[in-house]
């Protein structure tokens, strides 16, 4: 029987990451999880016989030892992500820079681990995860939409550096997700600005003509989509996931 196909989910404990990663294994890949702390990830590496790394995807010494533990990768899928809101006057630089960290420079440092296995071998797929305040703007969002733009430009350059080589990069740029990082943003806004929660969960839903929130699951569909064999001659694309909304 054929060696099954190896994907590296970052971020992979719950949420995008952990949809992705069940989605994958259902197709018969290989799983490995990786998260900052080993207990975010475990239990579902156990559900789905998957392998758990412990990754801090912004330290390059954390990252090294982590992908030397995995082995040769096929499909990368940066989905680790952070996010704060704050005003941008009210921004620690700390906090901008760890926006930074985590959301892109982390998907540059796998990326340079998994690219020279890719190459050599002639095929690989690197997936990063972004979003739709990669494309727009947002208030109380300036760090974690300057990540995601930033992470949805080196998606676009270095798919036009690798793609004579077989593999390809993208990103999908998903609306609002049900996902515990949305919760935890949501949550945010509102005791910043001193707005009930229900009111900006509306808004937000309001803005996609269907008027409704995704799922993790949707996203991690195209995410397995985009990995595939059908979506060989999709490359530096920006997957909007979001109803309609940008469009409108």
């Amino acid at each position: 029987m054929p060696k099954a196909k190896h994907v590296v989910v970052t971020g992979g404990g719950r949420g995008i990451g952990a949809a992705t990663a069940r989605r994958f294994k259902k197709l018969g890949f290989r799983v490995t999880l990786m998260a900052r702390n080993r207990s975010e990830i475990e239990p579902l590496a156990d559900e789905i016989e998957a392998y758990a790394v412990r990754v801090d995807v912004g330290d390059p010494a954390s990252v090294e030892a982590a992908f030397m533990a995995a082995g040769p990768v096929d499909v990368l899928v940066n989905n680790a992500g952070m996010v704060r809101p704050s005003l941008v006057t009210k921004t620690d630089v700390r906090v901008w820079e760890e926006h930074l960290k985590v959301n892109l420079t982390g998907a540059f440092l796998c990326s340079l681990k998994v690219l020279p296995g890719m190459t050599s071998r002639g095929r690989g797929r690197i997936i990063n995860v972004a979003g739709t305040y990669g494309l727009r703007g947002e208030a109380y969002m300036a760090a974690y939409c300057a990540s995601k733009a930033g992470l949805i430009g080196f998606t676009k350059a270095l798919a036009a550096e690798v793609g004579h080589q077989g593999v390809t990069v993208n990103a999908v740029c998903p609306g609002y997700v049900e996902s515990p990082l949305m919760d935890v943003a949501i949550q945010n806004i509102a005791e910043r600005s001193e707005t009930p929660r229900e009111q900006i969960e509306a808004r937000l839903k309001g803005r996609s003509p269907q008027g409704r929130v995704f799922t993790a699951d949707e996203v991690a569909e195209s995410i397995t989509f985009l990995a595939g064999d059908g979506a060989v001659g999709i490359n530096g694309h920006a997957l909007v996931i979001d109803g309609g909304e940008l469009a409108m």
